[in-house]
């Protein structure tokens, strides 16, 4: 996913025989759906979502699609280990994570491990949810309206590791991370109200 076009992404993307996509809305949440549109247009049943800064290992991704191949889950949590780099993920970060589980679980009567970017989830499953935000509450908005339609949610532990480069915006810093939590907190009460559509209307419609 290329959210700019004044760098080189796209081409050593193209070079290393990826297929870049130019993501013409700003926002985390607006390129995991063109992703996803991407996929599900392309014949894709099952739709995984990854950052691209290198702490996320793409080795994995075998182990966070095992779940759902074996029809045991239709959404998996790649959970944030720290086991290896402790200090990949900022102690306010945890902190502000921390927070909005908790959250999660007082109003929704579930526990998760973490809020991961490392997941995967059916396709047909990702669809009924009707995905609306386009900022980094995406995950937050696809996790509790996971419960909410009582969707089969795994989580199978993931390596976390430092980004190979620059600094994120929502836990780089103290004052983002805070802004996050807001933002993350108000997706939670907002959505802990949704209600999920019948299985039979939902489709790739809606995906368009």
């Amino acid at each position: 996913m290329c959210g700019g076009r004044d760098d080189a992404t796209a081409a050593v993307a193209a070079a290393h025989g990826a297929e870049p996509l130019l993501q013409a809305t700003p926002g985390y949440g607006a390129a995991c759906r063109l992703g996803a549109q991407t996929a599900v247009a392309a014949g894709a049943e099952i739709v995984a979502f990854l950052d691209g800064d290198y702490s996320d290992p793409p080795a994995f991704l075998k182990a966070v699609l095992a779940p759902v191949l074996a029809g045991d889950a239709d959404l998996v949590l790649g959970w944030r280990s720290m086991a290896l780099h402790p200090g990949a993920l900022p102690l306010h970060a945890r902190l502000g994570n921390g927070l909005i589980l908790r959250l999660i679980r007082l109003l929704l009567g579930r526990s998760v491990r973490d809020l991961p970017s490392f997941k995967a989830i059916r396709a047909d499953c990702l669809a009924r949810l009707d995905l609306s935000e386009m900022t980094y509450g995406w995950t937050t908005e696809l996790i509790v309206k996971a419960i909410r339609a009582r969707l089969r949610i795994a989580e199978v532990p993931v390596p976390y590791r430092p980004r190979l480069a620059g600094r994120s915006k929502v836990s780089g810093t103290v004052r983002g991370t805070l802004g996050a939590a807001w933002k993350l907190g108000s997706c939670v009460v907002w959505f802990s109200r949704w209600t999920p559509r019948a299985a039979g209307r939902a489709g790739s419609e809606l995906f368009a």
